[in-house]
């Protein structure tokens, strides 16, 4: 009781608008080796991994997949996917983590898909690019991934051959073309009249992204938090994106403008 009032006092005393009054057991958390993310900044851990270690890491990983069949191989890299996962959210073992579930269903999202690509990194070797879990959905197709990228596989030996066979003077072929910008353009065919029509593509503020559009108008272009314009090139059909097909979790769709994507 002493403890939690007078850390409620130190609470009050303070200057910061929100504050978490937390206990810490300093040495047990130094000992586990490894920190949670969100208290790396107050808890400092003494390297224990020697200069090189990831490599050598990296090394045994390829020598114990040269070892086994293919089945033993998925269920090699599928088990080191799953504890590389366990350890970027908190669970004790990677047989809590379902490899069969989506990413952004497990809890994932910006910050933690970089975290465990940047683990995946130094356990495998690989450089591996920091939008992983969305262009493999799930651990399963993950692990699959990685087991072809660190044994190479008979498709992408067939690809590098076919790519060196191209020479200066092949034809090249458009197959299809997307292309969405601010002035209603939402195809090819749209882009290619506003060009050539010269069409004002500027408007005025979109009404449905929720925006309070009279309080974001000021004249004065020093006046904080506002603008001094009310017109722009702005995607109105930008609240139709859908961040499932994109592979994207609801939350972090939310804490990004859709416009951007």
């Amino acid at each position: 009781m002493a403890q939690g009032l007078a850390l409620f006092d130190a609470a009050l005393a303070g200057s910061d608008a929100t504050c978490v009054p937390v206990r810490l057991d300093l040495p047990v958390l130094r000992a586990q080796g490894e920190v949670p993310p969100l208290l790396r900044s107050l808890i400092r851990v003494r390297a224990r991994r020697a200069a090189g270690a990831g490599s050598a890491t990296a090394n045994d990983l390829a020598q114990r997949l040269g070892r086994l069949d293919e089945e033993g191989r998925q269920e090699l890299v599928l088990d080191l996917v799953r504890g590389q996962v366990a350890r970027v959210l908190g669970h004790a073992t990677g047989d809590d983590v379902d490899a069969g579930r989506a990413f952004r269903d497990l809890g994932f999202d910006s910050l933690t898909a970089v975290e465990l690509r940047n683990r995946l990194n130094t356990a495998t070797g690989l450089r591996l690019p920091a939008t992983l879990v969305f262009d493999y959905p799930t651990v399963r197709h993950l692990a699959t991934h990685l087991r072809d990228e660190l044994l190479g596989t008979q498709a992408e030996m067939a690809s590098a051959a076919r790519r060196s066979a191209v020479v200066a003077d092949d034809p090249i072929v458009i197959v299809g073309m997307a292309c969405r910008y601010p002035g209603g353009i939402g195809s090819p065919e749209d882009l290619w009249q506003l060009l050539t029509e010269g069409t004002d593509a500027v408007s005025g503020f979109p009404t449905n992204r929720g925006w309070d559009v009279e309080s974001l108008y000021h004249p004065d272009p020093d006046h904080p938090g506002t603008t001094y314009t009310r017109s722009g090139g702005f995607l109105h059909e930008a609240g139709e994106f859908d961040p499932g097909f994109f592979g994207m979790s609801p939350r972090e769709a939310l804490a990004t403008d859709s416009q951007q994507r």
